[in-house]
């Protein structure tokens, strides 16, 4: 796992900087670490312990390796700045990936690395085998059609009621989370973006009501999405999974 950064840790915290302080996720750039693994890259928040923002390129399904039975701290990244422990959170929710394993498939590294704690935030279940995953399926069907570039990430938010795991893996739940998937370039760019909340009511069926565009994601979020395609539009529908469709 390279990583091109200078670390300076104090006893009360952990600090990095790095030498290349343009790429960091803004506007809170000074707390934000770029971190590069095979097939993703993931912008972690190391006061929170989490991940901010993460991408990949989907590109034709080629692989089939087995995704990891288990999950792992990140030996690169000081223990303070990440989760502290790699176990299952319970209370109703699952070790929730960013970039999926499935879309990692064609090599054994970049799928192990799929499973690394930094990569994994606590989603509710129902959400994660929900509508969380309905846009990892169809990114999935689509990537067949042509390389995709997704963005996605977390909306933190500040509802203590739902931080079950500070003490037991030192990380807050967030809120929702967020991605976009790109298709094409130029005038045969075609976009989607969702915003799906960290609830029990995020089912696959209520996808659609998750749609936003682009300029409300930017809002939201703060993040510049690289686009050309009118930002105000919003589809009325998801993707349609297309028929015959291998979502594995």
């Amino acid at each position: 796992m390279p990583y091109i950064f200078l670390l300076v840790l104090f006893l009360s915290g952990c600090s990095i900087f790095q030498e290349n302080p343009s790429e960091q996720l803004s506007p809170a750039s000074s707390r934000i670490l770029k971190l590069n693994y095979d097939g993703f890259t993931l912008w972690l928040d190391y006061n929170r312990r989490g991940a901010v923002k993460f991408r990949y390129t989907a590109q034709r399904d080629t692989g089939n390796f087995k995704r990891n039975s288990r999950f792992f701290l990140d030996p690169n990244v000081p223990p303070e700045c990440q989760q502290t422990s790699t176990k299952a959170y319970g209370n109703g929710y699952d070790r929730g990936h960013l970039a999926p394993a499935n879309h990692l498939d064609y090599s054994v590294s970049a799928i192990k690395a799929s499973n690394t704690m930094t990569n994994i935030l606590p989603q509710v279940s129902a959400m994660n085998r929900g509508a969380w995953e309905l846009t990892e399926e169809i990114v999935e069907c689509y990537r067949d059609m042509g390389e995709l570039l997704v963005i996605g990430g977390v909306i933190w938010g500040d509802n203590p009621s739902d931080d079950y795991f500070i003490q037991s893996h030192g990380i807050k739940t967030p809120d929702a989370f967020w991605k976009v998937v790109i298709q094409g370039t130029g005038q045969d760019e075609r976009v989607i973006a969702w915003v799906v909340p960290n609830s029990s009511e995020a089912t696959k069926k209520r996808l659609d009501q998750y749609l936003v565009s682009i300029d409300n994601l930017e809002d939201e979020t703060g993040e510049k999405i690289p686009v050309v395609d009118p930002k105000h539009a919003k589809p009325d529908v998801s993707w349609l999974i297309p028929y015959g469709c291998d979502r594995g």
